[in-house]
């Protein structure tokens, strides 16, 4: 039983929208690299008042186009929800998507990236300091790197493009979500691949859980009693993959 009220039903589809039980009035718009994340703090709350939508993770390819795209969603969420909130940091569009927020009147979570937010901004800098040569995966990452980043850089076919991408990382840093010993290994295998020194750094769901817990909780009279979810309690990933399949194609 959840400290709100009965375990969310979850669904999903392929094209990434998906769907808590209940008539929602909050929609949390993310990129599909954090859904996993954002449905666990859904869900381990009981928010069925929630609908998390998630843009394809491999518009990260493209930032300059996930602006635009976040805009539609507000757009089309303003005629079905009550609030909004948009889970995307800066994300590499040089304020773009800080300057639609504005525009739109919604508040930003902050953050340059993902990375930033899972592991905190103060921790972030810090690590940056002491390497600023450090490649970072979360989990979404650490299970998709040898797809998206390995052979996505045609590596595997031409491996002396490693020092091309990778020649000035010193380490790989594994910002960890879950105690997932099978992601672990992923994460170890993605920093072979690549020859960097490997780290592990457990975050949690960071300050995802955070924002989500503070903007888009139930309200009175439940919200003393919603908590942030921890991580390390479930070994296992958030959903599984027949639960939610993770829209970065």
């Amino acid at each position: 039983m959840s400290p709100c009220s009965r375990p969310a039903s979850i669904t999903a589809t392929i094209d990434g929208a998906v769907r808590v039980g209940g008539e929602p009035s909050t929609l949390l718009i993310c990129c599909g690299a954090i859904a996993r994340e954002v449905l666990a703090v859904v869900r381990d709350n009981g928010w069925e008042h929630i609908d998390v939508q998630c843009l394809p993770a491999k518009l990260h390819n493209d930032p300059g186009r996930i602006p635009d795209a976040i805009r539609a969603k507000i757009t089309a969420g303003r005629t079905t929800h009550d609030k909004i909130l948009v889970l995307y940091s800066d994300c590499g569009t040089g304020g773009e998507i800080d300057r639609v927020l504005e525009e739109e009147g919604i508040e930003s979570i902050g953050g340059s990236h993902c990375y930033e937010v899972f592991a905190g901004s103060e921790v972030f800098r810090q690590m940056m300091a002491d390497e600023p040569g450090t490649f970072f995966v979360t989990d979404f990452l650490a299970r998709s790197f040898e797809r998206l980043v390995f052979k996505g850089l045609g590596l595997d076919r031409f491996p002396k493009l490693r020092d091309t991408y990778f020649g000035k990382y010193k380490k790989l840093v594994y910002l960890a979500q879950t105690e997932n010993p099978k992601t672990r290994a992923q994460a170890e295998a993605a920093a072979e691949m690549i020859g960097l020194d490997f780290e592990m750094r457990f975050t949690g769901y960071g300050g995802f859980a955070k924002f989500i817990t503070a903007e888009a909780g139930c309200g009175a009279p439940c919200a003393a009693t919603c908590v942030v979810p921890s991580a390390a309690a479930r070994p296992q990933a958030p959903l599984s993959a027949p639960e939610i399949k993770e829209p970065n194609e």
